[in-house]
């Protein structure tokens, strides 16, 4: 048995959450529903103008491997954060859940801080996303530990960790440590306009490196280029052994071995959508790696999902297991 069951590599962020309507994101040009990077002075202006806020520990990938630990999983996380408060957040709030973390801190003086994600939701739950990444943009491969790596049945990676400009040669490093040990290889596309600026590479990686893909619709529709989207489905399962592709209120659709499972959402009054496509991939990923078929692993990412735009905050708050015994998966 290996020391981990899943290793996650990406952005490490603290997630500054508000409530606001499309007028505020209209008046500071904000997109609707997206990711957009930002700088410091535009992250301070920002938070100068939105209302209330939390603050959480999160980033996509950090989210994910956050939901495998609380289910009991085996997990490590390698993101970057500084030595501030911020950072402090960050690496107690992973620890608290159960998973490991032993990315050194960098110092204060280092000319840069901790990665904040703005989130603002608007009344639909929808959220959208100003991201200022901060020390979390510099993963580099000496932030690789490749005995890790190799020690993971899988690795994780975020696609949105590709805005770096040394993170696609970490990645590659950790890619090939984990499966030179037998391991295999996820990847989440995060982002339709993440996919826009890194297609050839991700196209790239999917086709020579990765065992399971991770997208919803509008990130699948983007990498394969098509209004089409049974066509990008197909398309994606020719090249990648296990889609899993989440498609909102519509559930999921999971494909792998020649099969193409449907799997229905789970009803449930949306309050904040962030942190939904994260968990689905975490106890996904729990489902597989501890023996569970491709299509439960598909309703338990389902549950999972459900759970966590029932409130505010990417990290789950009822116990997933209890909802995996209750919806008959576990």
């Amino acid at each position: 048995m290996k020391k981990f069951q899943i290793v996650g590599i990406g952005n490490a962020l603290v997630d500054v959450l508000a409530h606001c309507d499309d007028a505020f994101l209209d008046a500071n040009g904000i997109g609707r529903g997206i990711m957009q990077l930002i700088d410091m002075p535009r992250a301070v202006d920002l938070y100068g103008r939105i209302g209330p806020a939390q603050e959480i520990s999160g980033g996509s990938a950090a989210n994910t491997i956050a939901g495998i630990a609380q289910l009991g999983g085996r997990t490590a996380y390698v993101g970057k954060v500084c030595d501030d408060q911020l950072g402090a957040i960050f690496a107690h709030d992973l620890r608290a859940q159960g998973a490991v973390y032993e990315t050194p801190l960098a110092p204060k003086a280092n000319g840069h801080e901790t990665g904040r994600c703005i989130v603002l939701v608007t009344p639909d739950g929808e959220r959208s996303m100003n991201t200022y990444l901060g020390w979390s943009e510099f993963l580099t491969p000496e932030d690789i530990d490749e005995a890790q790596a190799a020690s993971a049945e899988w690795i994780y990676l975020e696609g949105y960790r590709f805005d770096g400009p040394e993170s696609h040669r970490a990645f590659a490093k950790a890619i090939a440590a984990c499966k030179e040990a037998g391991g295999r290889v996820s990847v989440t596309l995060s982002d339709p306009f993440c996919v826009e600026r890194h297609r050839d590479a991700f196209r790239r990686m999917i086709r020579e490196d990765v065992d399971l893909l991770f997208a919803n619709r509008a990130e699948i529709l983007s990498m394969y280029q098509t209004d089409d989207f049974a066509a990008a489905l197909k398309a994606a399962a020719s090249e990648v052994a296990i889609v899993a592709c989440t498609e909102s209120e519509k559930g999921a659709h999971i494909l792998a071995e020649g099969q193409h499972w449907h799997v229905p959402a789970i009803p449930t009054r949306i309050v904040d959508a962030t942190g939904a496509g994260d968990l689905f991939a975490g106890a996904f990923l729990w489902g597989l790696a501890n023996g569970h078929g491709h299509e439960a692993a598909g309703r338990m990412g389902c549950i999972a999902a459900s759970e966590v735009i029932s409130h505010i905050g990417a990290r789950p708050e009822a116990d997933l297991r209890t909802l995996f015994s209750r919806y008959g998966v576990l």
